[in-house]
C-alpha cells in the first residue's frame, strides 16, 4: 500500500471502511449468506442460524447503507428480497473467499489453547 493510499491521517485510511465491515460480527456471515443469490428474510435466518431479528435488521440496513446490498420489494405480494450488489460481490468472492480460506486452512491453530 503506497502513501497516496491513505488520508493524511492513518485513521482516515481506506481499509479502515473495510475493517469497519468486519467488526459487525453479522456483517460478513449475511454477505457471505447472500452469495448464492437473492434471498429474503426467513431463508437468512434459517441458513445463518442463530442470528436475531435485530440483529439481522441491523445488519441488512448497514450493508444496504454501504452498498454492499440491495432491497427490493414487490408490492403486489409483500415479497422483500436482498441481494448483493457488484461491490458486495466482489468483496464476496475476493477478500472474504480468501479469509475464509484461511480459516480453513488455519481454523485448529486458532482454536486449540495457547501455549504460555
Amino acid at each position: 500500500m503506497g502513501r497516496d493510499d491513505c488520508y493524511d491521517f492513518v485513521s482516515d485510511c481506506r481499509i479502515r471502511l473495510v475493517t469497519d465491515l468486519l467488526s459487525h460480527s453479522w456483517d460478513p456471515v449475511v454477505l457471505v449468506a447472500l452469495r448464492i443469490g437473492p434471498q429474503r428474510r426467513s431463508a437468512l435466518i434459517t441458513a445463518i442460524g442463530d442470528v436475531s431479528d435485530k440483529a439481522l435488521t441491523e445488519s441488512l440496513r448497514r450493508l444496504a447503507a454501504r452498498g454492499l446490498v440491495t432491497r427490493t420489494s414487490e408490492s403486489t405480494v409483500r415479497k422483500v428480497e436482498y441481494a448483493l450488489t457488484a461491490v458486495g460481490e466482489s468483496l464476496v468472492h475476493g477478500p472474504l473467499a480468501t479469509l475464509g480460506q484461511w480459516a480453513l486452512d488455519h481454523g485448529d491453530e486458532l482454536m486449540a489453547p495457547a501455549a504460555v
